[in-house]
């Protein structure tokens, strides 16, 4: 089954190998390999030699469109991280939290009205439809399922979108069991005999583990 995922535009033809120049025009090709969608991003020297003619036609052959190449910008890193609708997008489609679908839905639908992402595909894959997105700036490949949400559904899916952008993705709680303390070991059967009972040490025990499993707030 095909599932959502992120593919950055290459920064090379995929043909010839050679390296695209700031503003060239290159082609994107997707094909479905059955596991994900594939994309080969060329040139258009390399489009005319191997794709131009029937390309089509090729098996497993899903979309094509063209695109200006840009070179990704070297910003400095943010010293104050802030949520955003499209760090929260990427956040969620490489952890692969099924439990956010809909979210994951919802914030696309949201960067396409912002035009930060375009569709410019639609498939159908074990009776879902799938949405292909590209980001405008970057040229990186979205591939998102459609929830096919209700109407019911709706005020929930946006409760988790805000509380997303609010709070951010929260790390997952460490089971209780998993946290607690291991058994004193068995001291040798040939030890020397204990401290007297004024030191208190019959009365130690491991402390509770119960803030170790406490979910984060």
């Amino acid at each position: 089954m095909l599932e959502w995922n992120i593919q950055s535009r290459a920064h090379a033809c995929q043909g010839c190998g050679r390296d695209f120049k700031n503003r060239e025009t290159l082609h994107t090709v997707l094909f479905d390999e059955r596991q994900a969608y594939h994309r080969q991003d060329v040139c258009e020297a390399c489009w005319q030699a191997q794709y131009g003619e029937g390309a089509n036609h090729r098996r497993g052959f899903v979309s094509h469109w063209q695109s200006t190449y840009e070179p990704p910008p070297a910003t400095p890193p943010d010293p104050i991280q802030k949520e955003t609708a499209e760090t929260l997008l990427r956040k969620l489609l490489e952890n692969h939290e099924p439990q956010h679908a809909g979210a994951v839905f919802v914030l696309a639908v949201m960067l396409e009205r912002k035009r930060l992402l375009k569709v410019k595909a639609q498939a159908v894959e074990s009776g879902r439809r799938m949405l292909i997105y590209e980001h405008v700036r970057s040229g990186d490949v979205f591939t998102i399922p459609d929830p096919d949400l209700q109407l019911d559904q709706l005020e929930s899916v946006q409760r988790d979108v805000a509380h997303l952008l609010e709070h951010g993705l929260q790390p997952a709680a460490v089971p209780a069991e998993a946290s607690a303390a291991s058994p004193a070991t068995t001291e040798p059967a040939d030890a020397a005999p204990p401290p007297p009972p004024a030191a208190g040490a019959e009365n130690l025990a491991p402390a509770s583990p119960a803030a170790a499993g406490e979910s984060p707030s």
